[in-house]
């Protein structure tokens, strides 16, 4: 098993890699890919924190208390419909701390073990999970980022816990009885597993639906039906009878006064010209 300073060395390295893409190839800031760049190697540190006792576990517990209740704060308040004044957000900051730095621990020491569940690929999902609805803001591209950096952290340790799960003698490769409880899928207990993938699935499906996929209406040949809305009638325009044709009024006929200038007749030459002519 690697050693905790080998885990953090190397999820350190993995995470300023990660960041450096992220703001130079994938189109992130520059501080997006710090923080991106500090949740992997937080991620490197997560599945130790079901150790029992001793530094490794406190200092898990103390990086996860220090960071947690800013990703969290938002959404208690907004839950719980408080106000968000400053007074409000830095008590509810050192109630979060002080929840997951000793309530949250214990509880994690007194029902779990070392390499136990938290050691597998579904709890790997989770902490992504949790660090994708957890980050404040609409913008799903840096949800992802910043999950995807968990995740990777937390796969580096449970790939270095595999390497060193390997023993070699020479030529000799021996498996350590280590060999294999870091990278599974399902652990030997019944009741871990079902808490384990219920929280799994329960997660997957909080993202999903965050994202907008579960919501997603389908179109096309599968989609709702649409009704169309009737087109109005046409009618064709109404045809004079021959027997009665229409009658047709000249515009010397049509009294001025009620009619606005522009249906009055125009002018002949000689009433512009002002000549009078006798009546015929």
């Amino acid at each position: 098993m690697a050693a905790f300073r080998e885990h953090i060395t190397f999820s350190t390295l993995l995470g300023a890699g990660y960041g450096v893409a992220a703001s130079t190839v994938l189109g992130f800031s520059p501080t997006q890919g710090i923080l991106a760049a500090v949740l992997t190697g937080i991620g490197g540190m997560l599945p130790d924190i079901d150790l029992d006792t001793g530094r490794p576990a406190k200092e898990v517990f103390g990086f996860v208390a220090a960071i947690a209740p800013m990703f969290l704060v938002h959404h208690v308040l907004r839950f719980f419909k408080l106000p968000y004044d400053a007074e409000t957000i830095l008590l509810t900051l050192i109630v979060l701390y002080t929840i997951i730095r000793f309530g949250v621990s214990e509880l994690v020491d007194r029902l779990s073990i070392h390499r136990g569940m938290w050691h597998s690929l579904p709890a790997m999902f989770i902490a992504a999970d949790i660090a994708y609805l957890g980050y404040p803001g609409p913008n799903i591209r840096s949800k992802i980022l910043m999950a995807t950096g968990v995740a990777i952290g937390f796969l580096s340790h449970l790939i270095l816990d595999e390497i060193y799960s390997v023993e070699l003698n020479g030529v000799a490769v021996r498996l350590k009885k280590s060999a294999g409880s870091a990278l599974k899928i399902a652990g030997p207990s019944f009741v871990p597993n079902i808490f384990t993938f219920a929280l799994f699935c329960t997660m997957n499906f909080a993202v999903l639906s965050q994202m907008g996929v579960l919501d997603a209406t389908p179109t096309g040949p599968t989609g709702p039906s649409v009704i169309a809305k009737p087109a109005p009638p046409q009618f064709a325009p109404a045809q004079p009878s021959p027997q009665y044709p229409a009658p047709v009024y000249a515009p010397s006929s049509i009294p001025g006064q009620r009619y606005p200038q522009s249906l009055q007749s125009p002018p002949t030459f000689q009433e512009a010209s002002g000549q009078q002519f006798p009546p015929r």
